[in-house]
Order: structure tokens, then sequence, then C-alpha cells
């Protein structure tokens, strides 16, 4: 078993990956990322019945990953 890709931090919360680098250029990759990080913000919250379908669709996967890693 290989060791996993974010260690827990203090408190237990695993730090989140470090982003995929889209552009070689470092100054447009940063931009990516902000118009990203600005998308995301300005996006509306996900309804209750949203936040369902999306655990309802992923559980499967999270399940396969988990029995993996095991």
């Amino acid at each position: 078993m290989t060791a996993a890709a974010s260690a827990p931090a203090a408190g237990g919360v695993a730090a989140p990956p470090a982003r995929p680098v889209r552009f070689e250029d470092p100054a447009r990759n940063a931009a990516y990322w902000d118009r990203i990080a600005r998308n995301t913000a300005a996006a509306p919250p996900l309804t209750d019945e949203q936040i369902a379908t999306l655990r309802g669709i992923f559980a499967p996967v999270v399940a396969a990953s988990v029995r993996e890693a095991a």
C-alpha cells in the first residue's frame, strides 16, 4: 500500500492537494486558478436536493476508494 496523497494536518484535517499545473507559464497558471476561484465564489450555494444527488452519484466511487485503500 502506498502513502496517502495528503496526510492529515493538525486536528486530523487533510491538507488540500496542490493544484495541478494547467499552463507552463506561472503567471498564466495563477491567472487561470484565480479565475476558477472567482467563478466558484460567485456560484450560488447548492440546495439540499443537489447535495443529496451528488452524494448519491459519488457514493459508489467513495466506497470503492475506501475498500481499495484498506
